[in-house]
């Protein structure tokens, strides 16, 4: 019998493992699958002997890990355009929810557009991630609001995974705003999440796992405690939507939560950045709503770095403050904008957003052992991937070993 099902030879690998220098280079190398996990990697002079039902070169293309994209609402109805122009002309985000927009304009198209209508509306954004070779994208709820159409959401991102042959990682964010039914009564919306939505979402194994939006303008401190409590019993990880408008101790509530990750951290204190640190959640940056939102405090980067703290790079993509379906163009807003370097863009779409996900253990490098979810690239180096804007560059994009490129 064979040894590998597929061999890739000629290729320069970037193998992003953490701690090693230079993307993990390995020069003139060879990588060998076996039932959808690598099987060997390293230089093509220590390639042990043995056969392989099928072997390519690769002609001195680069591999990397697949790239994943860890925070998206992709699953929504409608869209915000008119919201985009209103800001354009000086409103703010704030001043749009609290009008009746925002949040809640998606929350009533999403609940009057059947499954049918959210999948088929999603399908090419997530199709359009997979052509710029991301194999890993997680989905939130949040825009039904409601135990059916939160439910509804979730089946949808499930099905998207299903029919892409992306992998899906699902998150109920039930905790995104506050719907008009529960406008007086916030405490009993998280009542009804908790108690009713919860067990729904985990008896029928519909989310990986619980996300809140903690902010003036959504839900306090105390609210998301209590949903991460619930969350906890369950045995759901938890993430959080944490100091993008203002400081509201969001790092340090993540932090004690030992959260995934907390995401955006425009405001995110010192303190908040020791506190991660601590727990090892990963900082979840998105650019794509700073540049939409116009928005001018830059996360804390130098003191992350400093810190050690994971730092990963998401699209954010959704209709109203991050309309941006490119992981590719998130790299590039990310080193524009927060200044992070090509190997640390790289690093964020792949080894620390497997860890913001919860999948390390299998993705997110080019390790024996992990998944084969692998992007060919016509590069002449990987810092590329950070430095050019809209230049197509995936030669073939393998999701367990399985090539998705005609």
């Amino acid at each position: 019998m064979p040894d590998w099902d597929l061999l890739l030879t000629d290729a320069r690998i970037a193998t992003m493992r953490a701690g090693a220098p230079d993307y993990g280079e390995i020069n003139d190398g060879a990588l060998a699958i076996t039932d959808g996990s690598i099987a060997w990697l390293g230089p093509a002079t220590e390639l042990p002997k043995g056969t392989a039902v099928e072997s390519n070169s690769v002609a001195g293309r680069w591999l990397t890990p697949a790239l994943i994209d860890c925070h998206t609402h992709l699953v929504f109805g409608g869209d915000r355009a008119a919201e985009f122009e209103q800001r354009l002309r000086g409103a703010s985000y704030e001043e749009i929810a609290r009008a009746g927009g925002g949040i809640m304009s998606t929350v009533r198209a999403t609940r009057a557009a059947s499954a049918d209508e959210l999948y088929a509306a999603a399908l090419p954004r997530i199709n359009a991630l997979a052509a710029e070779g991301v194999a890993t994208v997680e989905i939130k709820s949040g825009y039904g609001l409601d135990i059916e159409n939160e439910l509804k959401m979730l089946i949808v991102a499930r099905r998207l995974g299903e029919a892409s042959g992306v992998n899906v990682r699902t998150t109920l964010l039930a905790a995104h705003t506050v719907p008009p039914e529960f406008d007086n009564a916030v405490d009993d919306y998280i009542d009804l999440v908790c108690d009713e939505l919860l067990p729904q979402v985990v008896e029928h194994g519909l989310a990986d796992a619980v996300d809140a939006y903690c902010e003036s303008i959504a839900f306090s401190a105390p609210q998301v405690a209590k949903l991460f409590h619930k969350a906890a019993d369950l045995g759901l990880p938890v993430k959080l939507h944490a100091d993008q408008l203002s400081d509201g101790g969001g790092a340090e509530l993540a932090a004690f939560f030992n959260a995934l990750s907390a995401d955006h951290l425009e405001y995110t204190s010192a303190a908040g950045v020791r506190a991660m640190a601590k727990s090892r959640a990963v900082a979840v940056l998105l650019p794509g709503a700073f540049l939409t939102l116009g928005e001018t405090r830059v996360p804390p980067i130098a003191e992350l770095r400093e810190a050690g703290v994971p730092v990963a790079v998401a699209t954010d993509c959704n209709p109203g403050t991050s309309p941006i379906c490119s992981l590719r163009n998130a790299m590039m807003l990310a080193s524009r904008l927060f200044r992070l370097t090509p190997e640390e863009c790289l690093a964020g779409t792949t080894r620390e957003a497997a860890r913001a996900l919860g999948v390390f253990a299998d993705r997110g490098t080019l390790e024996v052992g992990k998944r084969a979810d692998i992007a060919v690239w016509d590069i002449s180096h990987p810092r590329e991937l950070a430095y050019w804007i809209g230049t197509p560059q995936l030669a073939d994009l393998l999701i367990g070993g399985h090539t998705t490129r005609p």
